[in-house]
């Protein structure tokens, strides 16, 4: 049996694949959580074989919980299953540890398969993903947000999605001059002025 942990803040997506998986022979979801913190909590308390998280949830998310989660359980197989494109978030969850990137429009055709995959000691990851992890994800030819550390990357994403600083300081547990000066940081690595440049460089490659 896949004991499967399911970490989304989103309540009607949890039970979504919730009834899913039930309905999968062999798999059955022993634990759910809405936001990291919880999800880390029931990690160290208790024994999964699979843990799914959304990329983007209240509190501990993103890099930071699927380190930590593996820093617990290193034993444990992390899916990846988010909103984000490949291109934003895929690389960065692959080399943080997870064993798989799903997105979420993806997810009820393939996620049962990729669960079995994963459980088995198999890694799934798209022609997409591949593709970028061949080609390296920094460097002088790298696109500018590809140059950014993981933290930087999430604060850049909060950015543009219209959280302020003190806002993004408050969610990740961060003073507000610590973001600040990732946020200045960002500007510099990617060669400009504003949060507005920012916005209008995340449309255009579709990181939003």
């Amino acid at each position: 049996m896949i004991r499967v942990l399911l970490a989304d803040d989103h309540t009607l997506v949890r039970e979504g694949l919730k009834q899913l998986l039930s309905a999968a022979p062999g798999i059955v979801v022993a634990g759910e959580a809405g936001d990291g913190d919880a999800a880390l909590a029931l990690v160290r308390a208790n024994t999964y074989d699979i843990a799914v998280l959304d990329m983007s949830m209240p509190g501990l998310a993103g890099v930071d919980l699927i380190r930590r989660v593996l820093l617990e359980k290193p034993r444990l197989r992390v899916l990846v299953l988010s909103m984000h494109g490949e291109q934003q978030y895929a690389v960065r969850a692959l080399k943080s540890g997870a064993a798989g990137y799903l997105t979420k429009d993806s997810a009820a055709a393939q996620l049962v398969s990729v669960i079995r995959k994963i459980a088995a000691g198999g890694v799934h990851i798209s022609d997409t993903a591949a593709a970028l992890l061949i080609g390296g994800s920094a460097g002088a030819g790298a696109a500018p947000h590809a140059r950014l550390s993981d933290r930087e990357f999430e604060i850049f994403h909060a950015l543009v999605g219209g959280e302020s600083v003190g806002d993004i300081a408050e969610r990740l547990r961060l003073s507000v001059k610590t973001v600040s000066t990732h946020k200045t940081r960002i500007l510099q690595k990617m060669n400009m002025e504003s949060t507005a440049e920012l916005v209008r460089y995340a449309v255009e490659n579709k990181l939003l």
